[in-house]
C-alpha cells in the first residue's frame, strides 16, 4: 500500500514539475531579454532590457534601482513589466558594482553624482525613444528607494515623460521645481518610514494640487521603507507590496497605454 502511495505521489510530483516547465517556457517566450549600452556625458554605460516578444509599438519604462544596485529583483521586475507589454529598460547608475551590506549600499549611493544621475536618466530617455518598438509618446519612469528619489529628479528633468511612480523616495516641495513636472504622478510611501516620510509624501501632494498637477498619494499601513521588496524579510509586507502593485500597473496602465 505504501509503495503504491509513493508511486502516486510521484507521477503527482513529475506532473506538476511537467506544468511548471511548460509555464516557465511560456512565460519566457513571451518577452526576450539582453544587455544593453548607451551613451551618457562621456560614459558608456549598460542596462538590463525586457522587451515583450510581440511585434508593434509599446510603452516603455525607466526602472531605476534600489541603494543595493541592479540586483537580480530589479531585473524581475523589468521582466514583469514586459509581460506586461511594456519595454522596460533597468539602468545602473553604480556601473556594474553592487552592495551586500547597508554601509556599502550607502557608500555607493553617496558615491553617484546627482549630474551624473540625471544625465544617464535622460540618455536612457533617448534610447528608449529611439527604439523602433517603443512609443516615444509613452515612455514612464519607476524607482524604489533611492531609485524612487531618481524617478522624482526624472519627473523634474524629462519634459516629455508621460507617467512618474515613486515609490518611498525623496521628493521636493518648492514651487520652482514642482512647476517643472509635466506628467502625471504616483507617490507611495509606508505609513512607518523614518527616511522618506508619509509626512513628505503628503506634503509633495498637496504642492502638486496647488500646483494643479495630476498626483496619486498612497500611504500604505503598519509597513516601513522598502515593504515592497522580498529580498528584506525584516520589512516586506506581502499583502500591501500585492496591493501596491495592483495601483502600480493600474496607473500605468491608466497614462501609458
Amino acid at each position: 500500500m505504501k509503495g503504491r502511495r509513493d508511486e502516486q505521489m510521484r507521477r503527482i510530483f513529475f506532473l506538476v514539475f511537467l506544468c511548471a516547465m511548460f509555464v516557465s517556457k511560456a512565460d519566457a517566450s513571451n518577452i526576450r531579454t539582453s544587455i544593453v549600452s548607451y551613451v551618457s556625458g562621456s560614459d558608456t554605460v549598460s542596462a538590463y532590457l525586457a522587451e515583450p516578444a510581440g511585434g508593434g509599438k509599446h510603452p516603455a519604462l525607466i526602472v531605476i534601482h534600489e541603494w543595493w544596485g541592479l540586483t537580480d529583483w530589479i531585473k524581475q521586475n523589468a521582466r514583469d513589466f514586459a509581460g506586461k507589454g511594456y519595454v522596460a529598460m533597468a539602468i545602473d547608475l553604480y556601473r556594474g558594482a553592487l552592495a551586500s551590506t547597508s554601509q556599502n549600499a550607502y557608500r555607493l549611493m553617496v558615491s553617484v553624482p546627482k549630474e551624473r544621475g540625471i544625465s544617464d536618466l535622460e540618455a536612457a530617455f533617448n534610447y528608449l525613444s529611439s527604439m523602433k518598438d517603443v512609443d516615444p509618446t509613452k515612455i514612464g519612469v519607476i524607482g524604489w528607494c533611492m531609485g524612487g528619489s531618481y524617478s522624482f529628479e526624472a519627473a523634474t528633468s524629462l519634459p516629455k515623460l508621460a507617467a512618474c511612480v515613486i515609490d518611498y523616495g525623496d521628493v521636493d516641495t518648492s514651487s520652482t521645481v514642482v512647476e517643472r513636472i509635466k506628467c502625471p504622478v504616483l507617490c507611495n510611501f509606508a505609513e512607518l518610514d523614518k527616511t522618506y516620510t508619509p509626512q513628505m509624501g503628503k506634503a509633495f501632494s498637496e504642492a502638486m494640487e496647488n500646483h494643479g498637477k495630476k498626483i496619486e498619494f498612497h500611504v500604505y499601513p503598519n509597513v516601513n521603507h522598502a515593504f515592497m521588496n522580498p529580498n528584506n524579510p525584516s520589512v516586506f509586507n506581502e499583502a500591501q507590496a500585492a496591493e501596491a502593485w495592483k495601483i502600480i500597473f493600474a496607473f500605468l496602465d491608466k497614462n501609458l497605454k
